[in-house]
């Protein structure tokens, strides 16, 4: 993924104070979370959707489909192509040095995802060398094989899951929860009676943080 990342970008009526950027989930594309932008409310804030590149999903059978990452199997103790990982975070923080160059100072900027983009979103924030306003953590969690005791950064996360998610189990993400808690990371830990997805209690705090964070 040395190329450019494509994206789809939302300017605001306002002059952009302000941006998220917002990373879709396995299979979906960059349109999935537009319906969300006049909901939240956000007059003077750019809005970026990146699409995940398509590559072939071996848990889905070789289908292709826009992925951040490739699954493995359904084993969330060793599932995830890590080198993909890694090409997709470096993607992202190239995202996140565009908007400021554009003006957008780091600690103005919220990385969201759902799902894998949820998992390169927390990531990205993690790892990088600038601390951002915040994370959207939705419906994900960190890979088992990347847990560690402390992290470059300490970024405020929101994360939200459903506790009958069939997809990524709740133990899971609460044991993703623990390992940021542990590492000093400010995480709010929402649980909602819910699959894998969004629910309208969820888009309300998602909201609250914003309001809070930029």
């Amino acid at each position: 993924m040395d190329a450019a990342v494509e994206a789809i970008i939302h300017e605001p009526v306002e002059p952009a104070d302000s941006a998220i950027i917002w990373l879709h989930g396995l299979g979906a594309d960059a349109h999935d979370f537009e319906p969300l932008m006049p909901v939240l409310g956000l007059s003077a804030t750019r809005f970026i959707f990146p699409n995940a590149p398509v590559r072939p999903v071996t848990i889905n059978g070789g289908m292709r489909m826009r992925a951040w990452y490739d699954f493995l199997s359904q084993d969330f103790a060793e599932s995830e192509d890590l080198p993909q990982i890694e090409e997709s975070v470096a993607a992202i923080n190239r995202l996140v040095d565009e908007q400021i160059v554009q003006g957008i100072p780091a600690d103005r900027i919220v990385l969201a995802g759902f799902s894998q983009g949820g998992v390169i979103a927390l990531l990205t924030a993690l790892t990088g060398n600038k601390k951002l306003a915040g994370v959207l953590m939705l419906s994900a969690y960190i890979p088992k094989r990347l847990l560690q005791n402390s992290w470059p950064q300490q970024p405020r996360v929101l994360q939200c899951h459903g506790s009958h998610d069939p997809i990524i189990p709740l133990a899971v993400a609460k044991a993703t929860c623990h390992a940021l808690m542990a590492s000093a990371v400010p995480v709010s830990f929402k649980e909602y009676p819910m699959a894998h997805q969004l629910c309208d209690d969820e888009i309300e705090a998602i909201k609250q943080s914003l309001r809070e964070w930029l």
